[in-house]
């Protein structure tokens, strides 16, 4: 029998070992096909006669990816078995460690008994059990076993977790990558709440595994009692769907269901849902999204929203957008040019939708332009659009644009900034039935306009720098001059029809959106800047006004450039460290500077109590489609402990005839191993069938094993 000290000895398969030391035995051993089993230790023997390697003392045995770690390690050639006592500890290729007392395994580790094991799974979750037997380096069978990914209690180990599932048997199947509990229990700070004679879940390796998912469990007074049943379908790598039967008592049952893909060029997304209610009626609704690209420069997609009816989306509690688009388009990028194809569909889904009155917009063709700066530095632009607006009831629009443009940039001696600039414009129309205003009778035909416009942009900064601080103060001032008369009654207005006049197209040369009016006349823009930026704060304000030589009634009544002289717009902000964040925005009346709008956002406080609140007035401009609105919107967020957080919401409408229309609270528990969540909300919105409602809503999220929602809405 030989001993050696702080050795290394490599064992290379199950051939009788003649060495008469370690040293040598790692030196004249004839190497074999098989993969050697690798021992280093403080102590060392081998008996040759048995067959024994004996290692003790910070011993560690490697095959291939698995690692053996134990006070003693015995290793008999003849049976190819490993036994490892004291402070086991086995590190498995997928990241999971098992450590345990006792261990007996086979030479190449994949098969065993384990005593009084105890598991770390690669996402720090932990598995407990009285004994364990290894079978082909796959399967782990458990007895008496315990799960829980909380982390033990720092004072007291030996207290129960928040949450731990207890179950007679535990089958962790490697290959398959799915850990299944027969006749367990979910206990809750040491107390069972629930038991299942089967639960099984996918290991932390997995991130997609066909499978039912949560269940949901709620209801309404509309759709009785509701159940969410999703279930995850796997197709591959770059694909998956879920299928999700929903049964209602009161409506009968609905699927719904989402297909997802990822392609080597694009993507697929797509949600849908049908039904039949209790009236008979087939409802649903389709949500899908496709981008594919061509090459580096095109690409294409399409965006089919659409459901059968107007509340339908609201009272199965899908979505609650107000409008829904369809989109098809095409569009490319190469260098400073762009080029896209679109075609548009509109379903309104308010009560004072017109379905006749909404158009088809086919084809809508855009091509912009912008060229690389010449001799002097002048930089031209060229842009070129083709619409076609068709309605079943109402008026035919068809429309040509072009305009190009020429702009150069200097500074001055004296540090002022010029921007000279001049474009011309040119549309063309073919409208059917185009109503208009003051004429009794409807216009058919061709028309078109030329829009020459220059305009010269000066502003000059003035910067002071201290240690810490930038202080900035601009003025600027903006000159534009273009022919009257660019709005005849014979041009239809499709795409500018609401305006809005703030400190963001203040010293605009066109402050319409979009093409179908123009700004004509000569004016000016002026105003002042003035910002203070330091290391962590900030504080700014824009203020400024446009006069213009001959009032132009492009304008409507309530827009504040209906007059020579505009309204004062400007902008205020004020951000003095990571507690507070304010910012004001106003539209003052020329004459007496009474406020036409206000809008105030404010966010104060550390992130332990967080404040936020929101305030809105605008009056209502003639013409438009949008009443005067006034209302203000706050939450209060507050980090009550480490993990309790809650949140308070609420929006309010200050009209004459508003009130409250929504007010919401959420209470949050979150650690490394639990969400637990409450939401009770009123909303106060009416259409049609849809009426206010009261909800309630409690979602338990069991990190590493799913989620279970339920709640309940009641109408009154």
């Amino acid at each position: 029998m030989t001993r050696a000290s702080a050795a290394a000895l490599i064992v290379w398969g199950l051939a009788g070992l003649t060495a008469a030391s370690a040293g040598a035995l790692a030196q004249d051993v004839v190497v074999s096909e098989e993969t050697p089993i690798v021992f280093t230790a403080d102590e060392m023997s081998h008996d040759r006669e048995l067959g024994i390697v004996t290692a003790s003392g910070h011993v560690e045995v490697t095959h291939q990816d698995r690692v053996l770690i134990a006070d003693t390690i015995t290793y008999s050639q003849r049976a190819d078995l490993l036994t490892a006592s004291g402070n086991v500890t086995l590190l498995e290729p997928s990241g999971d460690v098992l450590f345990a007392n006792y261990m007996e395994l086979s030479g190449d580790m994949k098969d065993g008994i384990v005593e009084n094991i105890r598991m770390v799974l690669s996402d720090r979750s932990r598995v407990a059990a009285s004994g364990a037997r290894r079978t082909d380096g796959n399967l782990l069978e458990m007895a008496n076993a315990v799960y829980s990914p909380c982390a033990p209690c720092p004072d007291d180990p030996t207290r129960p977790p928040i949450w731990q599932v207890k179950a007679i048997r535990v089958i962790h199947d490697d290959r398959r990558q799915t850990v299944e509990y027969k006749d367990a229990w979910l206990e809750f700070a040491g107390v069972p709440v629930a038991y299942t004679p089967y639960i099984s879940h996918p290991d932390p390796r997995v991130k997609r595994k066909t499978g039912f998912l949560s269940p949901s469990i709620g209801g309404s007074n509309y759709l009785g009692l509701v159940g969410r049943f999703p279930f995850f379908i796997n197709l591959g790598p770059d694909k998956d769907a879920t299928v999700t039967p929903i049964y209602t008592a009161s409506q009968g049952p609905v699927v719904a269901g989402q297909y997802r893909q990822r392609l080597l060029a694009g993507s697929l997304e797509a949600e849908a849902s049908i039904t039949v209610d209790s009236r008979d009626d087939v409802r649903g609704h389709l949500f899908s999204e496709a981008r594919f690209d061509v090459d580096e420069t095109w690409r294409w997609g399409a965006d089919v929203n659409t459901t059968t009816d107007d509340t339908y989306l609201r009272r199965y509690n899908f979505d609650s957008l107000p409008v829904l688009t369809t989109n098809l388009f095409a569009e490319g990028f190469r260098g400073r040019n762009y080029a896209a194809a679109n075609g548009y569909f509109f379903q309104g889904l308010r009560v004072d939708d017109d379905p006749g009155g909404t158009p088809l917009v086919l084809p809508m063709l855009e091509y912009s332009h912008v060229g690389e700066p010449g001799r002097l530095g002048a930089r031209p632009t060229l842009d070129v659009s083709l619409l076609a607006l068709t309605r079943t009831d109402g008026a035919d629009t068809r429309r040509f644009a072009a305009e190009g443009g020429w702009q150069i940039e200097r500074i001055g001696p004296l540090g002022g900034v010029y921007t000279a600039s001049a474009t011309l414009r040119g549309h063309a129309y073919h409208v059917n039935n185009l109503a208009r205003s003051n004429k009794a009778d409807t216009f058919s035909g061709f028309s078109g306009r030329v829009i020459p416009q220059a305009s010269l942009d000066w502003r000059h900064p003035f910067v002071r720098e201290s240690e810490t601080i930038y202080q900035l103060v601009e003025p600027i001032a903006n000159f534009v001059v273009s022919p009257y008369g660019g709005n005849p009654t014979t041009i239809p207005n499709e795409d500018s029809l609401e305006f809005e006049f703030d400190e963001t197209n203040l010293f605009s040369g066109n402050r319409f959106t979009g093409l179908d009016r123009v700004e004509g006349g000569p004016r000016i823009n002026y105003g002042m800047r003035w910002g203070v930026l330091g290391r962590d704060s900030r504080a700014g304000v824009l203020v400024g006004q446009s006069y213009r030589v001959r009032e132009d009634d492009t304008f409507a009544e309530g827009t504040g450039l209906e007059g020579n002289l505009s309204d004062v717009v400007g902008t205020f902000e004020l951000v003095p460290g990571s507690h507070l964040d304010l910012q004001y925005r106003t539209r003052l009346d020329k004459d007496d500077l009474s406020a036409r709008r206000n809008e105030v956002r404010v966010a104060a406080g550390p992130p332990a109590l967080r404040v936020n609140a929101n305030y809105a007035f605008f009056e209502r401009e003639a013409g438009s489609e949008f009443e005067s609105r006034e209302e203000i919107r706050g939450a209060i967020n507050a980090r009550v402990t480490r993990f309790w957080r809650s949140r308070l919401s609420a929006v309010h409408d200050l009209t004459a005839d508003g009130g409250m229309r929504f007010l919401g609270i959420n209470l949050t528990y979150e650690d490394e191993c639990l969400v637990f969540s409450t939401d009770l909300s009123r909303t106060f919105f009416v259409d049609r069938d849809v009426r206010p409602t009261d909800s309630i809503f409690f979602r338990v999220t069991f990190k590493t094993l799913g989620s279970v929602r339920s709640g309940i809405s009641q109408s009154f």
